[in-house]
């Protein structure tokens, strides 16, 4: 598993392709949060915390993890390097785990110049009390649930296909599915009210409670379950690739 993990660590890096998408996430959020006169601007939100930035990444990481996570499988299979790694002396498991935590590993890369946001909020107040640390360490440990719960969709879209392109598009799309869709399903009342077992399906209901500061272990087995579901649908499905 660890030399899978520093294998797709050195490939992401390894050509300007993961700088930029890195370097995208990053020029997109200076913008949107400090000047940009959007609801996304934090100088305009009139509140010391970071809930600008936490539900624009929640948006934008529905993009992001599956751009970084695209070639996972999809390369190995177009360049048959997979059924070579089927030869070595790798299970399944460590084999998805090494990718998995490579892509977790690279966005927390990607979180670490946030920490600068709240080094400017902390300045930006007079008394450090007023900032909503509780929130942010929420918010925060919200966030990195989330990506887990993204990394494993984004490598099961990678699993079912030989094209990036589509398996970026699967990622994404399931992505924004287990994010928006159930949450949206449940508000319309189709018998007269919010369907609730449906909204607290969807990881937007989830998410939104951690990033209150409230640390619900409730909502902590929710991502971790969700996140162990996808991982094992994956290497199911690569055990079925490797039958054919």
């Amino acid at each position: 598993m660890k030399a899978i993990f520093k294998k797709e660590i050195n490939a992401f890096f390894a050509n300007t392709t993961g700088f930029l998408v890195l370097g995208m996430y990053w020029v997109i959020n200076v913008l949107f949060l400090w000047f940009f006169n959007s609801d996304y601007n934090i100088l305009n939100s009139g509140n010391a915390n970071l809930v600008p930035f936490f539900e624009l990444s929640a948006w934008i990481f529905i993009f992001l993890i599956p751009a970084i996570c695209m070639k996972s499988f999809s390369e190995e299979q177009k360049s048959g390097t997979l059924e070579l790694l089927y030869t070595k002396p790798i299970t399944k498991l460590n084999l998805v785990l090494g990718k998995f935590f490579a892509a977790l590993a690279i966005t927390g890369i990607a979180l670490l110049p946030s920490l600068l946001f709240v080094a400017c909020i902390h300045f930006l107040v007079k008394n450090s009390y007023q900032v909503d640390f509780p929130a942010i360490f929420g918010s925060y440990l919200g966030l990195g649930l989330l990506t887990c719960s993204y990394i494993a969709i984004s490598l099961l879209a990678s699993a079912f296909s030989k094209n990036q392109i589509l398996s970026f598009s699967i990622g994404a799309v399931l992505c924004l599915a287990a994010f928006f869709a159930l949450e949206g399903i449940s508000n319309i009342a189709l018998f007269g009210s919010s369907i609730y077992a449906m909204e607290y399906l969807s990881l937007s209901f989830h998410y939104k409670s951690l990033s209150r500061g409230v640390i619900d272990t409730r909502n902590i087995v929710y991502f971790l379950s969700f996140t162990a579901l996808f991982i094992a649908i994956c290497i199911h499905r690569l055990q079925k690739t490797q039958g054919q």
